[in-house]
């Protein structure tokens, strides 16, 4: 059987291809996907296990509560943010490069599957584990640690979905690079050291200079974690909360740099994404 090679744009999509056939496609590879993700014992750490480990060294990190957000907050909009990193960032690019050197992403671009149906339903099973995790630690938080209703749950959820979506595109790029699976932990270091202590999971950003904090700001785990702030206790802790209307306001700037993020993730997959062996 011959296989079709010819390069292909990820956001090509023949026409006449309906949004249920896309759908079904997505789920029968995301089936497939979790199977294997359920016996690959590493990856079950890395997702179920990890964020939680690090919890506690993110907790310690703040020693008070400044800028009206307690450590208890601090604590679970931290969780939120690594299980971005590790959940959905690290496990993608491992798995990513993983079927680009079994052949399997080269035989799926095969049949009439598209390009963008194939990288969505490879990441299905990390996307659909990471929000369940992140809404079970947003109400753990509010049952457990007695931290407030969401001030506004559309940005909540917007710093939650457009997070996991920017790590996504990330892990497709940072795949682009990574020779093997074992080399996705020298690969993801860069994206990783630099979200774990310039996102503000170690050092809230506040206390840093202006110029610092500004540059920070652009990560791109930063601009997830202040919407995540933002919807869920009013502010990112360099103010007094706001309510409904103000936290609109307020998440303008973070809901660009996040746009201007999935802007950059899908330009460099459509440009650099492999889908055969690196030789």
């Amino acid at each position: 059987m011959s296989v079709h090679t010819a390069p292909r744009g990820p956001g090509v999509t023949p026409s006449g291809r309906g949004a249920r056939a896309a759908i079904r496609r997505i789920r029968s590879i995301g089936r497939a996907e979790l199977a294997l993700f359920w016996r690959d014992r590493t990856a079950l750490f890395n997702a179920l296990l990890l964020p939680v480990a690090i919890g506690p060294a993110v907790a310690a990190a703040h020693i008070d509560d400044s800028g009206g957000v307690s450590s208890n907050a601090r604590l679970l909009t931290g969780l939120l943010g690594l299980v971005m990193l590790g959940v959905v960032y690290y496990s993608l690019v491992s798995t990513y490069v993983a079927r680009r050197e079994a052949l399997v992403l080269k035989r799926l671009r095969v049949g009439e599957i598209t390009d963008v149906e194939i990288l969505a339903g490879t990441a299905s099973p990390a996307i659909a584990i990471s929000v369940v995790q992140i809404v079970l630690f947003i109400v753990g938080g509010a049952v457990l640690l007695g931290l407030p209703v969401p001030v506004n749950a559309p940005v909540l959820a917007l710093g939650v979905l457009g997070g996991v979506g920017v790590f996504v595109l990330l892990a497709a790029a940072s795949a682009t690079f990574t020779r093997t699976v074992e080399m996705a932990q020298v690969t993801t270091l860069p994206i990783l050291g630099a979200c774990l202590v310039g996102s503000g999971l170690m050092l809230p950003l506040e206390v840093l200079p202006g110029p610092v904090a500004g540059v920070l700001r652009c990560l791109p785990l930063t601009p997830a974690l202040e919407l995540m702030r933002l919807g869920w206790l009013g502010t990112t802790g360099e103010g007094p909360p706001k309510d409904f209307v103000g936290v609109l306001g307020a998440a303008a700037v973070p809901m660009g740099i996040l746009a201007a993020w999935v802007v950059v993730g899908m330009v460099a997959v459509r440009r650099w994404f492999r889908w055969e062996p690196r030789r």
